[in-house]
């Protein structure tokens, strides 16, 4: 008889500390449900993503060639190009500057 007692106390023991554990969070003010008056309001949520298909090629559709001119490169890499277009013509490294100076201006 004993170890029944035993057994209904601890069980008793463990029903009470599991009820007893779960009161203090409801007396925290912002699990409440308005929350604190403190804590600024949530945001709105975002509105949902657009879905849009895929545009689709057509076979019989006419071909659309692109005429802009292509971009200019920079004065930087027109001057390379010229120094390494000197250097393959043999031209001496002292006269490469005029040179490469006057190739990049002119392109």
């Amino acid at each position: 008889m004993s170890s029944m007692k035993r057994l209904a106390v601890s069980l008793f023991a463990i029903a009470w500390l599991a009820l007893a554990g779960g009161g203090a969070d409801a007396q925290s003010p912002n699990n409440l449900v308005g929350g604190s008056i403190f804590n600024p309001p949530l945001p709105a949520p975002l509105p949902p993503p657009r879905i849009e298909a895929p545009k689709v090629p057509q076979l019989d559709a006419p071909i659309q060639y692109d005429y802009r001119p292509a971009p200019r490169p920079s004065f930087s890499d027109r001057i390379a190009r010229c120094l390494d277009e000197a250097a393959a013509a043999g031209v001496k490294p002292s006269h490469r500057a005029a040179y490469s100076r006057n190739c990049a201006n002119r392109n």
